[in-house]
């Protein structure tokens, strides 16, 4: 277990390593899928959840295309205090255990769908013309 100090000038320290991080550093050891611990230096109170939060929430604002969309948001926010909120919490993360578990099966699934739909078919046309057309472009061998 990998232990992280958070500092009161917000800085990160990696115990284990001997060196301070940033959220780029965290957000690789949630990737490599280690396992790892933030700890407020002071209070030894634990503040992974702050610190992934925030890696989130950066993510979201980001350049990069968006995971979570508006209304998926607020959607997420009325659950929050709601009776259901526990089995949501559930729900979620074993539909996404599921989904990693499957992404193999679900991604050849994506791309069979996509091979039959009308630009996939397409697509696989146009590529046989190109093998047909080089064919023909072939100097043949004369005797």
């Amino acid at each position: 277990m990998i232990t992280i100090k958070r500092y009161p000038n917000r800085r990160l320290y990696d115990t284990t390593k001997s060196h301070y991080v940033n959220l780029d550093y965290i957000r690789e050891l949630v990737i490599s899928n280690q396992e790892f611990k933030i700890v407020d230096s002071k209070t030894s109170e634990d503040k992974t959840r702050s610190i992934l939060v925030q890696i989130i929430s950066e993510e979201e604002t980001s350049e990069r295309q968006s995971l979570l969309t508006n209304t998926l948001l607020k959607r997420l926010i009325c659950f929050y205090g709601n009776d259901n909120q526990d089995y949501l919490q559930q729900f979620l993360e074993q539909s996404l255990a599921a989904f990693i578990e499957h992404q193999d099966d679900i991604l050849k699934l994506s791309n069979d769908i996509n091979k039959n739909s009308p630009f996939g078919l397409f697509s696989s046309i146009v590529e046989q013309n190109m093998n047909i057309w080089t064919q023909f472009q072939k100097p043949t061998d004369k005797k």
